[in-house]
């Protein structure tokens, strides 16, 4: 992150339609297994963005900022286009129910 870069604009930078953000950590375990449930489906290049937290200086205030946004400051923090699904448990339960596919289909984020 840049210097001039609040914790939002970094963020918010990665937040886009049509794409799936995986905020994390690496030290994280729930963080790993969200990477690897995600890096089991075939995205298209740019789909899937996954964002170490930790290269920043301003961890602190990015998760302060996830409060703010998400209702949860923890990681991972998984964003659908501009929505937020929550973390692991949540984006294993959409794996589970086949709600993930479907998202990720409608979105246009997967390759045929």
């Amino acid at each position: 992150m840049q210097p001039t870069c609040t914790a939002e604009e970094f963020v918010d930078s990665h937040i886009k339609p049509g794409r799936m953000v995986l905020f994390m950590k690496p030290t994280c375990p729930f963080c790993r297994r969200a990477e690897e449930l995600l890096c089991q489906y075939p995205f298209k290049r740019e789909s899937l963005v996954i964002v170490d937290i930790t290269v920043t200086r301003n961890t602190e205030r990015i998760q302060d900022y996830f409060q703010q946004l998400t209702g949860a400051r923890t990681v991972p923090r998984i964003f659908i286009g501009k929505e937020c699904i929550g973390g692991c448990s949540e984006l294993q339960e959409m794996d589970r129910s086949g709600e993930l596919m479907v998202r990720l289909i409608e979105m246009g984020a997967l390759t045929p």
